[in-house]
């Protein structure tokens, strides 16, 4: 039986890739694991049937079997840890590809997430011309420490992991700005991670949900 994933039925990203469900589709691509979707309204995601999968009445949500899971890191993990593709098969090596899994998460989204909520909700107030450029520098700060780690490589840590698909699904908020022109070699890697069959069948899935419910 193939498992069942949740997502908006009418995406606020308008099917540009950035709904989170983006990076659970993204993974079950890549381990090339058939999957369902179940498409909920904004009122349906905090119904109580629900939020008997997530808690916080969001998206995405991942059911097989008895198994119900909500986060992001934790679904790609679980993908990523039951089938070939997405982690090394090297005991160190796949403990160093989930511990940028877990940088991508925890260490570079939260000020590019910061910035992001700043320009949508805090245009119209006295503070935000001064507090915009201190949210670049922050965002700039995690760029440059990444941009030097990854050098010319083509990967973060050996070849293409699960660290990378949520490093790169992070990276990607960025593309409506121009911070990332800063990088070259983070640009390119991003556009190396877009070229992937499996990212393009999970974005081409996506924004085929938007485009049908725009246009019903």
């Amino acid at each position: 039986m193939s498992p069942t994933i949740t997502a908006f039925a009418l995406s606020p990203d308008r099917g540009r890739g950035l709904a989170r469900d983006m990076r659970v589709r993204w993974a079950l691509e890549e381990v090339g694991q058939p999957y369902n979707v179940r498409l909920l309204s904004f009122r349906e995601m905090k119904e109580p049937a629900h939020r008997t999968l997530h808690p916080f009445g969001q998206i995405p949500t991942y059911e097989d079997g008895d198994l119900a899971l909500f986060e992001t890191g934790a679904i790609v993990f679980h993908i990523a840890d039951r089938h070939a593709g997405l982690l090394p098969d090297d005991a160190t090596a796949r403990a160093r590809a989930m511990t940028w899994m877990f940088a991508a998460l925890n260490t570079v989204e939260p000020p590019i997430l910061a910035r992001e909520a700043a320009i949508l909700t805090e245009r119209d107030k006295s503070w935000y011309q001064e507090r915009l450029p201190i949210l670049d520098d922050r965002v700039h700060a995690r760029l440059r420490d990444l941009s030097g780690w990854l050098g010319d490589a083509d990967w973060l840590d050996g070849g293409f992991s699960a660290g990378d698909l949520m490093m790169v699904e992070v990276l990607i908020r960025l593309k409506s700005s121009d911070m990332l022109d800063a990088y070259p070699n983070l640009s390119a890697y991003v556009a190396r991670a877009e070229a992937r069959p499996a990212f393009k069948r999970a974005f081409d899935a996506q924004l085929a949900v938007f485009t049908a419910a725009s246009s019903g």
